[in-house]
């Protein structure tokens, strides 16, 4: 098994409300609106790299992150596998950057985000976010989505 590639990201869904906070990320294959997020660098835990990736990207610091899931993407041709930890909040404390280095940022209405161009990925767990209990989805991949599996957990 070694000769496969794993790669940890992670998500923060932060709420306000009835918003909740998203970037308009516009560069890369990874476009649309998004809850911040990224790579979890090694040895940090998950949730201090959540904590981390909101700062850098938002400028707020968030507390008492809720674990919701995983998502993930397999590929079985290329032995590689893709985590992301998703997490939500509304514990949040600062002020959102001036120019957010992956995006600009904007308060949404959760009834109105999935409205937005956002990846399929991100439309496909939002909703889950805000039910009770965790999640699991796993997306096949190769050469692009082969299959997505949804799990509540």
């Amino acid at each position: 098994m070694s000769d496969i590639r794993y790669k940890f990201w992670t998500v923060v869904m932060i709420q306000d409300g009835d918003r909740v906070l998203l970037l308009d990320r516009q560069y890369d294959d990874f476009k649309g609106f998004i809850p911040p997020g990224g790579r979890v660098d090694f040895p940090e835990s998950f949730v201090d790299g959540a904590v981390r990736e909101v700062k850098e990207e938002t400028g707020l610091t968030v507390h008492n992150l809720v674990f919701k899931g995983i998502s993930e993407f397999v590929n079985p041709v290329g032995k590689a596998r893709y985590i992301m930890f998703n997490y939500w909040t509304d514990d949040f404390k600062g002020e959102l950057l001036e120019n957010p280095p992956e995006g600009e940022l904007h308060w949404v209405k959760i009834d109105e985000a999935k409205a937005l161009p956002m990846q399929e990925d991100i439309r496909n767990r939002f909703d889950l976010f805000f039910e009770q209990g965790t999640f699991e989805i796993q997306t096949q991949w190769e050469n692009g989505p082969k299959e997505v599996i949804i799990k509540r957990t």
